[in-house]
């Protein structure tokens, strides 16, 4: 090969590999769950709003979630994160701004997080759509959670993601101190014209103890995933600990207190609405194999506004893992919900009780 070839090929070669470089440090992750559920009851309160949040199907089986992550997180430097959802999941949880609906019956899809990320010694900032700090004891990502069906926690006291930037500050490895601005509660932007500011703590105290602490104020519409209607200051505080007894048990307790301003109350007046929720988990693990949850919660809506009905909710899962192979999980799940008030609907849509009975099984393939 004469000397200009060689040049020529060392030109084309380089930017190739330099780019080949570049995208070794991307990882790509994903999952695809499946479900049978069923449903004692209808799946909604009195009011007409869900009383569950992903396992809705009274009796059948449902694609919850088909997810792809691709990211490229250094610890110094650009990076970015997108996440994507299909699935019955997405038509819950796409932010408000964001049309899931693909018209075909229980299907949707959702960008669930999308941010650009740049790290420089102990200060990470990332900009875009990102999950909330608030309720971190069960997300999205379904590979995270120790149970099929969605908290009441998680599905009625806090948001699921946030549209804004947030900056992460290490000041050691056991303390970091969060700060962020956003346009409210699963929102793409923020209707309300006022943002809403995010502060957050997170201290692992050793291998066994950790504990969040997050908090978040702002104006926000007193009727959720609207661009009308009146406004008003919500205010949340999120604890989350964790504490793992053993190598095999781990207890965890999340709890959430939360109040809106000039929200419309049942009796047909503007006031503050409150509410707050409870919940604990007992996980344990026997083998590599096998492992059981025991989730109880409490979720207190004297005001009825986020279920319609002015009630105290409490609900027992308990869910057996089996993880044949270690890409792939069953789980079977039975799970009791509790009212003071006979709000769930029988599926007469005329008779009312006061208790909900679900049973279902999921299959979790990870990739």
């Amino acid at each position: 090969m004469n000397t200009s070839r060689f040049l020529i090929a060392t030109c084309l070669l380089l930017p190739t590999v330099a780019i080949a470089d570049y995208f070794d440090d991307f990882t790509v992750s994903g999952y695809v769950a499946g479900s049978y559920n069923y449903l004692q009851r209808d799946n909604r309160f009195t009011s007409g709003a869900y009383n569950r949040q992903f396992d809705t199907e009274p009796n059948g089986f449902t694609l919850q979630q088909a997810a792809i992550t691709i990211a490229k997180q250094p610890p110094q430097g650009w990076g970015g994160l997108v996440n994507l959802i299909f699935g019955r999941d997405a038509l819950a949880l796409a932010s408000y701004g964001i049309n899931p609906d693909t018209g075909i019956h229980n299907f949707g899809w959702d960008v669930e997080q999308l941010f650009l990320q740049y790290a420089t010694g102990p200060l990470t900032f990332i900009g875009g759509k990102f999950n909330s700090l608030a309720g971190s004891s069960e997300g999205s990502d379904l590979t995270q959670n120790s149970n099929f069906s969605a908290s009441l926690l998680s599905t009625f006291a806090v948001p699921s993601t946030h549209m804004g930037v947030r900056g992460t500050y290490a000041l050691n490895d056991k303390l970091s101190l969060i700060a962020g601005i956003n346009n409210g509660w699963d929102s793409i932007r923020d209707t309300s014209r006022g943002k809403t500011v995010e502060l957050g703590i997170a201290y692992i105290l050793n291998p066994l103890f950790s504990l969040a602490i997050s908090g978040y104020s702002g104006d926000q519409r007193a009727t959720d995933r609207t661009a009308w209607g009146p406004m008003g200051r919500r205010d949340l505080i999120d604890v989350l600990a964790t504490f793992h007894a053993t190598k095999k048990l781990t207890l965890v307790a999340n709890y959430d207190y939360a109040t809106q301003k000039n929200a419309a109350l049942l009796d047909g007046t503007l006031g503050t609405a409150t509410w707050q929720a409870i919940a604990g988990y007992v996980n344990y693990k026997f083998t590599e194999q096998w492992h059981i949850s025991l989730r109880g919660e409490n979720f207190s809506d004297p005001d009825g506004y986020r279920t319609g009905v002015a009630q105290n909710l409490q609900e027992l899962t308990f869910t057996l893992g089996y993880a044949p192979i270690k890409c792939l999980e069953l789980r079977l799940e039975t799970r009791r919900d509790f009212s003071n008030k006979k709000s769930f609907v029988d599926y007469n849509g005329v008779s009312v009780k006061n208790n909900q009975q679900s049973y279902a099984f999921e299959a979790l393939y990870k990739f």
